[in-house]
């Protein structure tokens, strides 16, 4: 949209606002990191609204709120009240606008609390690479003994559930910066699913569900006020937002050292990557740009195909820049501070979905603490063909067999069919990256295209 468009539905969003008897305004910080925090204001109609960025933004002590100052961005939230549909570039009566000229948000026709969250992520990954920091759509934890890992993934990879771990402590769910001092929590929440939560499977989060707590989408008896999340009738995206101090083992302030491992999460309905394999640092940026997982396609009877998702970056929606930009800051992060990167498959083993079985989450944990100790380092690799990653022999805890795929499927044939389709798949995703030129004399490009799978 143009400039004037922009005006226009600012102007809307303001005149609703002020035509009300009482709006909620929040000031609040983004980034842990004290050197690069950015200043937020949110100006919303709903309570809802303004709880939900109160639990997920870092909530600024009495001091700080007093001087506050100019915040150095600012969302206009009259998402209750309709954008006028005959407004030039408007497609329906829903319009999220963002102006970075400006630093302004317009949200005009949808109550989605998850918007404002998202806008401010993007902008985030706008202003911080012009700092030289890295921001990342990932899930990070601390070791006891300071070592610090990523994890990335798309959503039903397993991201909050690896990344909320008993042993270690958790500096963020979703959002962080790499900067020179190490890594930040970009929120002061957590925004978890809740479909099918239960105390047994995961106690931190169905405890951090409390007073002061916002669930959404979620289904409750109106009498006792008990909340059935197994209950999918509004939809399977059921979440709660808390204050990231509702986490017992929340590191406060959520900051730490430079990342020891860099985790790519998978969950891949073709059933055959492995369930861990250590990538080099070209491989790292080839799966990085990638962003793959395949979700399992509608639940009709009989046909269940799997479907390959690919989303930059793990996070296409939010990156403002051309993903190998933020690619080649990664490596060069990882490469300045020795980091490892790893690619983990949560999801089958022994046959596509359908015929073979969903790795075990037992497995995959045992596997996780293999790379959070270090042994996995120290382990004796094979190749694998196609895609070339390097997977152990053995892990403790893990049987040996499932490792490398290929022993799990019972037709072989089906077996390399599946590994060439999947492959097909990540080369026809990544022809839209082959033409943009990073690194001198374009080597970077040549090496990232090799890392990719070969047949």
């Amino acid at each position: 949209m143009d400039e004037h468009t922009f005006m226009v539905n600012r102007e809307r969003a303001v005149d609703y606002l002020n035509s009300l008897d009482k709006v909620f305004v929040n000031d609040q910080f983004l980034n842990w990191d004290p050197e690069n925090k950015i200043k937020v204001r949110i100006v919303s109609a709903r309570a809802y609204h303004s709880l939900f960025m109160h639990n997920m933004c870092i909530r600024p002590s009495p001091e700080e709120l007093e001087s506050f100052g100019t915040p150095d961005f600012t969302i206009y939230n009259a998402g209750q009240f309709p954008c006028n549909r005959y407004t030039h570039y408007m497609t329906s009566s829903t319009s999220i606008d963002l102006n970075l000229a400006r630093r302004e948000m317009v949200i005009l026709g949808t109550q989605y609390a998850g918007e404002m969250k998202k806008g401010l992520f993007s902008v985030m990954h706008y202003l911080m690479p012009k700092r030289q920091i890295l921001s990342l759509h990932s899930g990070c934890n601390m070791g006891k003994s300071g070592d610090v890992a990523l994890f990335f993934g798309l959503s039903g990879t397993g991201k909050t559930t690896l990344s909320t771990d008993h042993n270690r402590y958790l500096i963020g769910d979703d959002e962080h910066c790499w900067s020179d001092t190490g890594v930040s929590n970009i929120e002061g929440g957590c925004y978890a699913k809740c479909i099918d939560l239960s105390r047994e499977k995961e106690p931190d989060i169905w405890n951090a569900i409390k007073f002061g707590t916002v669930v959404e989408n979620v289904v409750f008896d109106e009498h006792t006020r008990e909340v059935d999340y197994t209950d999918k009738s509004v939809t399977e995206n059921t979440r709660a937002a808390y204050p990231i101090e509702y986490i017992p083992n929340a590191k406060i302030p959520c900051v730490g050292p430079h990342p020891k491992n860099v985790i790519l999460l998978a969950c891949d309905a073709f059933g055959v990557l492995p369930p861990v394999s250590k990538l080099n640092l070209a491989q790292t940026m080839y799966h990085f740009i990638s962003g793959y997982t395949a979700l399992v396609a509608g639940t009709e009877e009989g046909v269940k195909e799997p479907q390959a998702t690919f989303s930059a970056c793990f996070g296409a929606a939010f990156i403002m820049m051309h993903p190998t930009k933020y690619a080649a800051m990664l490596a060069e992060k990882m490469q300045k501070h020795g980091a490892t990167g790893w690619l983990v498959n949560t999801g089958w083993s022994g046959g596509r979905y359908g015929s073979g079985k969903r790795i075990k989450l037992p497995y995959t944990r045992k596997i996780i603490d293999a790379i959070h100790s270090g042994s996995l380092l120290n382990a004796n690799y094979k190749k694998t063909k196609v895609f070339g990653l390097e997977i152990p022999t053995e892990v403790e805890g893990v049987p040996s067999e499932i490792l490398d795929p290929v022993n799990t499927w019972a037709d072989k044939k089906a077996y390399d069919e599946t590994l060439l389709k999947l492959g097909g798949l990540f080369k026809k995703n990544f022809e839209t990256f082959t033409t943009y030129k990073i690194g001198k004399d374009n080597n970077l490009t040549e090496e990232i295209l090799a890392a990719g799978p070969n047949f």
